[in-house]
Formats: structure tokens, sequence, C-alpha cells
């Protein structure tokens, strides 16, 4: 329940220890809790193990006195339990979470008495004297003071610890950095150590929270930002992943050589295989139609020092829309958009002309608006549904007044159109897929209003059915036509040339100096209380975008059918192209042809074999009149290979990761692939380009099947996830989204998946030997039997789903019976069999050392041994009629087979 959100702004937390608190110590009514007791650097926090009781927050300039078991025998005040404890006496203390429910604080006035009591007493003694410490300077006058003696304690601390080596992944990893700093999330700085090797980035808390120590491993690493933090150049943002909102870590170095030295260690690891991408070559992408409105407004986001990170500096996106009363949406009217080439204090003229004769009457420094467009403020106003510990750490502890809330789409647009202060614009999550922000799914009790209606869901605009529809329109709107032709004038006022000097004066688009980059230089300010007074002001006023162009920006190139719809990592759009029956052509499948193959199986033959690969081939997928083969590989690409010319016709590389697996999708337009960086890319045959980028898992997916226009993929993050694929209409072309239906849930990491051919059933191995049998339908696990000790390689049903085969780094093949869940079969190997086919009687395996085998499973035992591969057959396919194969091993080589009766 303790979060570092609970503490004041600017304060850190310490430490903390395992102590009973006890209430009316010595009195009939005593009562005692066990908990932890939390040491921070405005006050003590003791978080109670039973989650009924509150939280309980003691400021330090409440604090009347603090006392240890030494102190108190002198005024024998109370009597000591053997271990003793700490008395701390107060007139004020705030009870946070009572019953586990996040709700303004309860404020408890008057001389009030806690007593502690540590497990450890031997820590005593320097608890109580760290304490005395912090209540010195909490009862400093000035805040400078107070900022400065706590610094200095801060410090102190830091040069005390040292990074600890036993926490590095490996005992060869070479250190190349080691310094002080602070990591950055909403609101909060946790100061630690971080490390720099040659193969991760480490912090490491000083207080061990919320882990012990956070891993970045370099291979990992896309992007690196410099940013701006406190108006001063100490931070850096490394992000492990494409999909631009939020980082993997945000540090906030003590001086700008570390920052700088870290950057420079990193930069010089990546890039080889990133290329840093500039505010120019976006506009180039975005321009040509390459990247969406959304997508680029996220990249000019990151390139002005916006992050997900920082309140004072979140992400900005324009309000689009500005019909809220309509009950149809309509795009295609000019009048439905706010008016681009304004900012937000422009768009009511008479509002403005009221602005514009304050403005000329004001002495310098002028400006037109006395709040911005974008604070912390403003940002929790949004997100206070799914934010409300945020809400309540920027607010001490309280909600805003009920009728202050975002209640109402069309209320908060009027606000900003009239009222007299109101100049905000929106954030990314109004262009996202996740409408929770809407919703008071948590249930809180935001107030009542005026009219005596509780706060509860966002109020709608009539257009919209519902929270997802309303993101859905609002994603429209802004990747519609009107918006593309207009949104080079909203990047000119908020990023452009209209930001600054004579151009921002004619646009009406003057702020605070205090927001501007530049527009204070805090090293100047010799006063300590003037400068934290300065900082907190510009911290809660909000800042203007680091400035990215200087020149007028350039109008997007506007095609006449092309769609511009937007992807994110929620939803994944796939072109679909329509292919008519007649384009199918197969032999009728019967089951007597498929019988008889299995029945031959023994007669494979080698037909033509290529190399074609750099490394291990991991995936195999065949178009369905058998021309272009596709395959997958360690190598990190993705090859086409044409059957009849015999010859690589593309070969793509996503990342510079492994690929796992591929398939292709019916129709045979697009190929899946799965990859070692987390991802599963999504690659159009027709036009030769990656089409689009799923980011659906945290580590790598070994493994993706499709079935129904399902896509089911598993990954070492521990899951096995199914998207559904909704097809859905936006401008010229047919879209699929990508929507996460199931996540099934596995202790480690899995390694293979397959589905029955009803597609209800589903099977997943693990790394550890565990085979799982899912039920697709409900997404509940039937059995988790350990079945292997090491890593399952492979998995499938038998044609009629009764049985459940599976191949093992332990030598062993298992077949499971489905509906019990009981192991029915085991037949040892000798070597591992790393992939099979079987059709419920005889398999197919490949092994570890190249050999294709053939094994009667009833007599448990290998009927013909055929040569193959050099190296360990890595992955296998196998046509409808069971008469063709083709196999690719860790030789780099594919192999293809054929049945000759």
């Amino acid at each position: 329940r303790f979060s570092l959100l609970l503490l004041n702004l600017e304060e850190y937390y310490f430490e903390q220890h395992t102590a009973n608190h006890i209430i009316n110590k010595g009195c009939r009514d005593e009562r005692k809790f066990r908990g932890s007791l939390k040491i921070c650097s405005k006050s003590i926090i003791f978080e109670p193990d039973d989650n009924v009781q509150p939280i309980i927050k003691i400021p330090l300039r409440d604090c009347i006195s603090i006392k240890g078991p030494e102190d108190n025998e002198a005024n024998n005040t109370f009597t000591w339990d053997t271990s003793g404890g700490i008395s701390v006496v107060c007139n004020q203390v705030f009870l946070i979470k009572e019953r586990n429910i996040i709700a303004p604080y309860k404020t408890v006035r008057g001389r009030t008495e806690h007593l502690f009591q540590l497990d450890v007493a031997g820590k005593l003694g320097d608890v109580v004297q760290t304490l005395h410490q912090l209540y010195r300077a909490s009862c400093l006058d000035k805040m400078g003071d107070q900022a400065a003696m706590i610094t200095a304690i801060l410090q102190s601390r830091l040069a005390r610890t040292s990074f600890d080596k036993n926490r590095f992944q490996s005992i060869s990893e070479t250190l190349h950095m080691e310094c002080k700093a602070e990591m950055v999330t909403p609101l909060v700085t946790n100061p630690g150590h971080v490390c720099f090797t040659d193969a991760n980035l480490y912090f490491q808390p000083l207080n061990g929270y919320p882990k012990p120590v956070v891993q970045i491993t370099l291979q990992n690493v896309r992007r690196i930002y410099k940013r701006r933090h406190g108006l001063m150049p100490l931070g850096l943002e490394v992000f492990c992943t494409e999909n631009d909102l939020c980082s993997d870590i945000y540090l906030k170095f003590y001086n700008y050589q570390d920052r700088d030295e870290l950057y420079f260690l990193i930069a010089t690891y990546i890039e080889n295989h990133i290329t840093e991408h500039t505010a120019e070559s976006y506009m180039l992408q975005w321009q040509r139609g390459h990247i969406s409105n959304y997508q680029y407004l996220l990249h000019l986001n990151n390139l002005a020092d916006r992050s997900c990170n920082d309140l004072s500096q979140y992400p900005v996106f324009p309000w689009i829309i500005a019909d809220y009363s309509s009950s149809v949406l309509d795009l295609t009217k000019p009048e439905t958009f706010r008016d681009l080439s304004k900012p937000i204090g422009a768009l009511n003229k008479e509002r403005l002309d009221r602005l514009l004769t304050r403005y000329q009457e004001m002495p310098e420094p002028k400006f037109m608006y006395g709040s911005h467009y974008s604070s912390p403020g403003y940002v929790l106003f949004y997100l206070v549904r799914v934010a409300p510990e945020y809400m309540l750490c920027l607010q001490n502890g309280k909600f805003d007044h009920a009728d202050r809330m975002f209640n109402s789409l069309a209320e908060t647009w009027k606000n900003c159109l009239d009222g007299a202060t109101d100049f905000k614009e929106l954030i990314p999550e109004f262009y996202e897929s996740d409408s929770s922000f809407l919703v008071n799914s948590l249930k809180l009790d935001l107030g009542k209003r005026q009219g005596g209606k509780m706060v509860e869901d966002v109020e709608l605009p009539p257009w919209a059915s519902g929270p997802d529809d309303f993101l859905q329109k609002s994603q429209e709107a802004l990747e519609s036509p009107y918006v593309s032709e207009h949104l080079h004038e909203w990047i000119d006022i908020i990023f452009g040339y209209k930001q600054k000097g004579s151009d921002a004066v004619a646009a009406h688009n003057v702020f605070h100096p205090l927001t501007y980059e530049g527009g204070v230089d805090l090293n100047s300010i010799m006063d300590p209380n003037e400068k934290v007074a300065l900082l907190t002001q510009i911290l809660e006023f909000g800042q203007t975008p680091k400035q990215l162009f200087t020149i007028p920006h350039p109008r997007r190139i506007m095609p006449k059918l092309k769609s511009l719809s937007r992807t994110s990592s929620h939803s994944v759009s796939i072109t679909e192209s329509p292919v008519s029956p007649n384009e199918e052509s197969f032999e009728d499948l019967t089951e007597e042809s498929i019988t008889l193959a299995w029945n031959n199986i023994a007669k494979l033959k080698v037909d033509e074999q290529y190399k074609i690969h750099k490394e291990a081939i991991t995936g195999i997928a065949v178009t369905c009149n058998g021309s272009s083969v596709f395959t997958t590989s360690q190598d990190s690409t993705l090859k086409m290979f044409s059957k009849e010319s015999k010859t690589i016709q593309r070969s793509v590389s996503f990342s510079n990761m492994a690929l796992s697996s591929c398939l292709i999708l019916p129709g045979d337009t697009t190929v899946i692939s799965s990859s070692w960086d987390n991802h599963i890319y999504f690659y159009s045959i027709a036009f030769g380009r990656q089409q689009d980028v799923l980011m659906g898992h945290d580590d790598a997916v070994s493994k993706i099947c499709w079935r129904d226009g399902r896509l089911y993929s598993a990954s070492w993050d521990s899951t096995v996830k199914v998207w559904h694929c909704v097809p859905g209409e936006t401008l010229s072309n047919k879209k699929h989204h990508f929507e996460l239906l199931a996540e099934l849930e596995h202790d480690v990491s899995v390694n293979t998946i397959n589905l029955n051919a009803a597609n209800t059933i589903l099977a997943s191995g693990t790394k550890e030997g565990a085979l799982s049998v899912w039920d697709v339908t409900t997404a509940t696990a039937l059995h988790q039997l350990p079945c292997h000790s090491g890593t399952v390689f492979d998995a499938a049903f038998s044609p009629d789903s009764r049985h459940l085969l599976s191949a093992g780094e332990d030598c062993c093949f298992k077949v499971i019976d489905v509906q019990t869940g009981m192991l029915i079969s085991s037949v040892t190997t000798d070597e591992p069999q790393r992939c099979f086919r079987w059709d419920g009687n005889t398999i197919l395996s490949g092994s570890q050392s190249g050999e294709l085998l053939i094994w009667d499973l009833l007599g448990g035992k290998v009927i013909e041994r055929i040569k193959g591969h050099t190296g360990a057959v890595t992955s296998m396919w196998m046509n409808e009629q069971c008469n063709s194969v083709i196999t690719g091993g860790e030789d780099k080589q594919i192999m293809f087979w054929k049945l000759q009766y």
C-alpha cells in the first residue's frame, strides 16, 4: 500500500524498519499494530501489515518531541518492554488508505503520542539520531535552508554507500562507470547509485524501493534522450521499445558531467544498430505519409523534452474536435474542428480582446496568459480517475472541488473557450486506446457537485456511444484529412517559430517568461530560498516545450486515397486483401491420402537443400501454392525463397535481435514474425515492407500461431496472449485492430505453444519443463503438469485432439490424455528431439544431431533414421496432405523433403 506518492513533493524516503506501533501504552485499551516504519526526509510513516488499518503519516514539523528509551528513563514516562522503542509526540497526524480505500487523507489534530518498537533494537540509537537531524531540518524557517540541510544528509548517506557489485548479472561484467543519481517517476525522485557495465545499466535505490535493483540490458536499448529536469540539463531517459510514450528508466544526475558521460557510453554502445532521428527526419516521414499524425506528435513531444515521467513537461496534444453537442460527428465539415492556427487562448475573440487590453497595460516582462496550456495540475485533472494517488500527492492529500473536476467533455471544452484563466490543451491519452481515464472504475468518492450529483464517469458528447467509441472517433478526427492539412499550424505554435519573439506576439501566443527554456538561469540565483521558491513556481505552473523549428513548418503532402489510420502499441492494423474462392485451388484433403502418406513416411527423401541464413533457422512458412518459402532465423532476418527460381527474393531485418517463428496469414498477403526483441512484426508480401508491429510482450516472443482471425503469442515474459483481430473501416482501406482477448499466466518463460484442430484448446510448454493445457474459450487452465526436466521444445495435439505429445530437453517424448491430464506414455530417446509432426500413432521428429527419425509411438521405438542436417533440426513444416516436408537447422540450411512411394 505504501508508495513514494505518500511523501510530500521534493521529499525523500530513506529507510524502513519492521516495527510495532503501540497506541495508549500501559493503558487498558492499549493496542499494538505490526508493520513497517518508514523514515522520510519530512515525515515518519507507519504502514500496518493489516490492510484495514490506515497508514499513519506524521509530519516532522508537527512533532513536539521524538525520544528514544535513554531519553525517557530520566522522565520515567513509560514502563519499557525489553526491546525499548521510539516515542513520538505530535500535534497533527494524517490517516491514509483506511480499509485500503484511496480517499482524501484524514487529518487528526491535537496532541497524540505514538510508540514504535523496532524488531532490531540495536538500530534504535541510529534511527533516533536520524530523526533528530531531520526534525531540526524541518524546523528551519526558510524552505531553502531546509532543502540544503536535507540535501547534505542525503549526500552523506550516498557517500557512505556504493553500488552492490553482487547485483551484477554476470561475474564477467566489466564496470565502466559508477555515480550517484535519482530515478525520476511522476512527482517523485528516488536517490541511489547508477552503475554502467559492458552489458547492463543498473540503478540501485538507496532505500531498496520499489525493488533492490533496476536493470536495463544494453542490447535492448533502442533510444536515449538527454532531458532538462527542473530547468537543469541533468536528465537522461532510456527507451527499450520503439513505443515513444513510456520509457524504461529516467535518471536525474547531480551534475551534468555524469549525465553526459553516461549518455556518451550508452550512445557509443548502441550507435552501431540505431539511427538517431531528428525532428527533420520525422517531418519528412510525416509529410510523405509514412507515419501518422499521432506518431509524429509523439516524436515531436519526445524531442522537445516532454516525458510521461515529468508531469511539469508531460506530452501535449491538441484539442481537435470543437463539436460536443451533435448526435453525429461529421468529420467532413470544417466547423467540426477547432482552428489549429490559434492557441486555445485566442479561439474566443471577446476573451482575447480583454486579455490583449491587459497585456498592453502591463509593465515588462509582459505576457498574455496567466496560466499555461500544460501543467501537472492539468495532466492530473484529466487522469484523476486512474491516478488518484498522484492527485492526492500534488494537492496535499485532497481531491479538487467536485465542480472543478473533469466532469464532462462539453463543459471542459466550453471552459477552455470562455474561462478567464483556462487555456489547457489535451494529453496523448485522448488519442489512444485505453479509455479507463474516462471511467470511475475504482469507485472513488470524488465528491458531490452543486446540484447534488456525485462525480462519476466523464460525461461524453452525444455522438459517442461509450468511452471506447469516444476514443475511436477522436483518433479518426486526429487522422482526418482536415487535421492532416492543418496540423502544421498547431506545430508552429507549440514547437515552432511562433513559440517565441515577434511571431509569438503576432500569433497571440505569449506566456510568462519563466515557462520558456532559458527564461531563468537557476545557477545565477545565489539565495537558496529564492531558488526553491522559483523552482516550485515553475514546476507547478508548467513549461513550454523546447523549440524544435525556427521557420514555418511545411504542410503534409495529402495523398488522394491514402489511408492515414494510425497504429500504436495497443492496435495493429493489417491491410486485408480479399481472396476470391477460385484463387484457392486445393486438392481434396481426404483422410485416405493423409493415411497413405503417414504409412509411407519412412520413404521421405531429400529433394533439394539450400544454405540461406547466417544462423540457425527458427521458423518456416509456405504460401498456399507452395511457390514461396518464408524462413526466420537467429540472424534476425526474414527471407523469402522462391522454389521455382531457387533464389532468395527478399531478405528483411526488423531489428538486430533473433526472429523466433513465422507464419503466413490466409490469403498469402502478410507474413507475421515473432522476435526476441519482444515484438511481433507484420510484413506485407505485396508491398515488400514492414506493415505493422505489435509490441505485445515484456520479453522475447518465442512462438506465434494464427487461427480464425486470432493471434496466439508465447513469450519468455511467462505469458501466452490471445489477440483478437477486429476488422474496422478507415477511409479507403480495411484495417484490422488487435485487442488483447486473454492473457494466460505462467510461472516461467513459455517456449512453445500449439492449438488443437477445433482451436478450442491450447497447449503451452515452458523452459522449466511444465506443460499446460488451456481452454481458450474461457482462458482457464485445464491441466498444469511438470512433464519434462528442462525446456519443452515442441508440443502438438493428435488430429482427434484426445492426446497431447511433447518433446523435451530431457530426451523424452511424453503423451498426455487431454481430458484427464494423465501422463499415458513416455518414450526415452538417445538425444533431444527438437521438433516433430505426428498423426496420433507415428512421429516424424528432427533430432539434436540433424537426423530425421520416424517413431512407432505404441512400440516406443525408432523405425527409421534418415540423414539430414549437420546440426540440430530446429524447425519443421509439413503440408496438409503430409507428403511434403521442409526442415531448417542449426547448419543454416533448409531442406526440401518429398515422399517417394
